[in-house]
C-alpha cells in the first residue's frame, strides 16, 4: 500500500517582518515544523498560544497568503507557492457581503468555485440548514446577530467542501452563552464532515473540548513547545469541563504558556 503524503507539513519555516521605523527584521516565525497527516475520518487540530505569538502568520503560510521566508510549507505533498486552492479559511470577524442574503452569501462561495445555480441553491440551503438557520435564508445580516453571522460564514465555508478548513477564532468576538452553543455545532458539523479543521485559539477551554491535537506555541516567535493529543473520547459534553482530568489538563496548559521557548518541547502528560 502506497502512503499518502501528509496534508499539511511545515519543514523548518521561518517568517519576518520589518520593523516599521527602523527596518530591522522582527523575526514571527522561528523554525517550525510540523506534520498533519492524512487521516481517514479527518482530524481537528487547535493552535495555542497567547495573543499576537505568530499563529495566525503560521496559518496564512497555510493557507498561501504568506510566503515563508525560509523553509517550505507542503499541502498533500506538493510545495505551495501561491494561495492554497485546497483550504478555505473563516476569519474572527465577520465577514458576510451587506448587500447579498443569508442564501446569496453561500452561495456566492460556491459560485466562486464554479457550481452551476442549481447546485448552489441546493447546497447553500442543506448547510444553512444545518447551521440552524434554515428559517432565515431571504435575511440580509443586518437584521443578524453576531452569532448568526458566524454561523452564515461557517456554513459558506462548509459548503464547498474544502479538505482543509482554517479557522482563525471564530468565535472570539462572541459573548460566552453564543460560544460555547457555536463550538457544540462545530464540533457536530467536523464529526460529519470529516476533514482537516485547524482551529486557532487562546482559549485552553475550547482547545480541549474542539480538538484531537493541541499545538501550543511560544510567545512570539511562534516556536512549538507542545504537541499533545487529546485524551477525551467523542461526543464531548459542556459538563466535561468539571471532569478532574479536564481541569488537569487546563492547569498544565496553563503552566506551559507561561514558559518561555526553551530550544525543545515541554511536555504535558495526558
Amino acid at each position: 500500500m502506497i502512503e499518502k503524503p501528509p496534508i499539511v507539513e511545515l519543514q523548518h519555516i521561518h517568517k519576518w517582518f520589518p520593523h516599521p521605523t527602523t527596518g530591522e527584521r522582527m523575526v514571527t516565525v522561528n523554525d517550525v515544523s510540523l506534520t498533519i497527516p492524512d487521516i481517514e475520518g479527518g482530524e481537528f487540530v487547535a493552535f495555542l498560544g497567547p495573543s499576537g505569538c505568530g499563529k495566525s502568520t503560521i496559518m496564512n503560510m497555510i493557507g498561501g497568503v504568506l510566503q515563508a521566508d525560509d523553509g517550505e510549507v507542503r499541502i498533500f505533498g506538493e510545495p505551495l507557492d501561491g494561495p492554497n486552492p485546497k483550504s478555505v479559511t473563516v476569519p474572527q470577524a465577520y465577514t458576510c457581503f451587506p448587500w447579498l442574503t443569508v442564501l446569496g452569501n453561500v452561495e456566492f462561495g460556491l459560485s466562486v468555485i464554479g457550481k452551476p445555480p442549481e447546485e448552489r441553491r441546493s447546497l447553500a440551503t442543506e448547510y444553512l440548514t444545518r447551521v440552524g438557520l434554515g428559517d432565515r435564508l431571504q435575511a440580509h445580516p443586518k437584521q443578524l446577530s453576531g452569532g448568526m453571522q458566524q454561523r452564515v460564514a461557517i456554513a459558506r465555508t462548509l459548503a464547498m467542501r474544502p479538505p482543509i478548513v482554517l479557522m482563525d477564532e471564530p468565535f472570539g468576538a462572541l459573548d460566552a452563552q453564543t460560544r460555547a452553543g457555536m463550538q457544540q455545532m462545530l464540533a457536530e458539523l467536523w464529526s460529519a464532515e470529516k476533514n482537516l479543521v485547524i482551529f486557532i485559539t487562546h482559549d485552553i477551554t475550547e482547545a480541549l473540548l474542539l480538538a484531537d491535537r493541541i499545538v501550543v506555541f511560544s510567545p512570539c516567535p511562534a516556536q512549538i513547545i507542545q504537541d499533545m493529543p487529546v485524551p477525551f473520547s467523542r461526543p464531548r459534553q459542556p459538563s466535561l469541563v468539571f471532569e478532574e482530568q479536564f481541569i488537569q489538563l487546563s492547569q498544565a496548559l496553563l503552566q506551559l504558556l507561561k514558559k518561555t521557548p526553551t530550544g525543545g518541547q515541554i511536555r504535558v502528560s495526558v
